[in-house]
């Protein structure tokens, strides 16, 4: 990979599909090269890869254009930059991507969804926001190779989805216990040292992480020691993250994996619980009680080392068929994940056995609260405004809400949350003409069967989005299988875009 700047380019000239294959050849050469244990070569890339021109433009274009978070300040305010601005950070990138101190991270706090509570997040300024995202660019590769198979959360190709089905794939067939966990303020608490042994990686990309980890942060005009954790709000958290709490999976299963009872055969197939992890939730199946009790102490004692430790409110014990301490299923993702006994007439016949249960997974009630109140608070402050006005702010609401949820039983909520919404119009619409017959009012907002429109768009219902089943997803995008990565994403850096869309057809 060429490390010498192009300076016959500007920023909006770039040849930004060229950039992302170079960047992308050498991220799969590192993940080829922990694949198979070589660490010094590992090293050797990432190496490279932190002084490749191309990386630090990339990384430049990703924290100042194609992230969410774009315009948010960090302490020194800057929240833009110009392309001028960009490829001079990108130089300074390249000739400096390490560094010994960093600048404090600025304090901001979101409230969470279903809660008063509020997230902190800590802003880093810009130029460090860069060069996180760079270094992730070579570190996350590396652990893409490591990292366990039922872990989904903050990983590239990787959803929530993936964790759903992954749960639905592991009880469908049987009932079974469940260890619904949660993690007391993972990112404020992860201890710095812990986290960076497990890291381990070459001294100056420790050096640059744990100037990160310790940089302090600014509340206002005060500034506060950051002795512990990983700010959110930093591009490479939810690496950090990850990396620390890895290794979770492997010790759960390999302590409490048994062979089946009705055999001593050691080539039998093994039980072994299931952990599925989304960054700091998790959950522990198994068909056995004890196994999901010890595991719970064994969790805890684990964590300690990291500096963490599980959250009583949010941690239950509970049964995906009967009722056992707490009420049967439990809350996953947004998901209502529970099964119900069915008669001989409804079972399905395995090869097996006669399955008398279904398992059905489908909203919570209260991500459906949540979203109810949501289309609410819409139709309120529009209460003024024109139909076409109300329409558009709705829809891109509803079509969000409605794809994340239509890949699991959600066609019985969707016609609920329908018929909701469609209350809420109407009184809506009655209150703007209070003198009009509801008849007349009815025909002027809603036509061709209940479809509210003023002719130029039309609301879109949830119950018009279809399900269409998940498929879980397998390997990494750096395994080089461009074919099923195009196909699954749509996308891929080695790929063409007219071939890419004509296999995601």
């Amino acid at each position: 990979m060429s490390t010498v700047p192009p300076p016959v380019y500007e920023w909006n000239t770039l040849p930004w599909r060229a950039i992302e294959q170079n960047v992308f050849k050498l991220q799969k050469r590192i993940y080829q090269a922990s694949s198979r244990g070589e660490v010094t070569k590992v090293h050797s890339l990432q190496r490279l890869l932190m002084k490749s021109w191309a990386a630090g433009l990339l990384a430049v274009r990703r924290v100042t254009q194609d992230n969410r978070g774009k315009t948010t300040a960090g302490v020194d305010g800057v929240k833009n930059l110009a392309p001028t601005q960009r490829l001079a950070l990108a130089q300074r990138l390249r000739h400096a991507p390490y560094i010994e101190e960093a600048r404090p991270v600025r304090r901001v706090c979101i409230p969470k969804k279903g809660t008063d509570e509020k997230r902190p997040l800590g802003i880093p300024v810009m130029e460090e926001r860069a060069r996180q995202a760079l270094a992730k660019l070579a570190l996350e590769p590396e652990w893409e190779a490591k990292f366990e198979p039922n872990s989904y959360g903050f990983r590239p190709g990787r959803a929530a989805h993936d964790a759903i089905q992954a749960i639905f794939h592991n009880i469908r067939q049987k009932a079974k216990y469940v260890l619904d966990a949660d993690i007391a303020k993972c990112f404020d608490r992860i201890n710095h040292e812990a986290l960076l042994n497990k890291l381990n990686t070459y001294p100056k990309m420790r050096q640059t992480v744990k100037a990160w980890l310790e940089a302090g942060i600014m509340d206002g005009a005060d500034l506060f020691p950051s002795s512990e954790g990983t700010p959110q709000g930093g591009v490479i958290s939810p690496l950090l993250a990850n990396v620390a709490l890895h290794g979770l999976e492997t010790m759960i299963v390999g302590r409490f994996s048994r062979r089946m009872s009705r055999t001593r055969d050691p080539n039998v197939r093994r039980i072994q619980p299931m952990v599925i992890r989304y960054a700091d939730d998790f959950v522990v199946i198994d068909e056995d009680l004890t196994v999901i009790k010890m595991a719970k102490e064994v969790i805890a004692d684990w964590l300690k080392d990291l500096g963490l430790e599980l959250k009583p409110s949010k941690t239950r014990l509970t049964h995906t068929l009967e009722e056992y301490e707490e009420p049967v299923g439990f809350d996953f993702l947004g998901f209502h994940i529970r099964q119900y006994t069915v008669g001989r007439h409804q079972a399905t016949h395995t090869r097996w056995k006669i399955l008398e249960h279904k398992t059905i997974i489908k909203p919570s009630k209260a991500a459906v609260k949540r979203h109810i109140d949501a289309l609410g608070a819409i139709v309120t402050r529009h209460k003024p405004a024109p139909q076409g006005s109300l329409i558009r702010h709705l829809n891109p609401v509803i079509h969000g809400w409605a794809n994340y949820y239509s890949t699991q039983c959600s066609k019985e909520v969707f016609n609920t949350i329908g018929h909701h919404l469609t209350r809420r119009l109407l009184a809506w619409a009655f209150s703007r003409h209070s003198k009009k017959s509801k008849h007349w009012v009815v025909q002027k907002y809603w036509h061709n069967g209940w479809n509210f429109s003023d002719g130029i768009t039309t609301l879109h219902k949830h119950s018009d989005t279809p399900i269409v089943r998940h498929l879980k997803v397998t390997g990494s995008p750096f395994n080089g299988d461009w074919v099923y990565w195009t196909t699954r994403m749509g996308r891929h850096p080695e790929v063409p875009t007219r071939i890419a869309i004509l296999l995601k057809r």
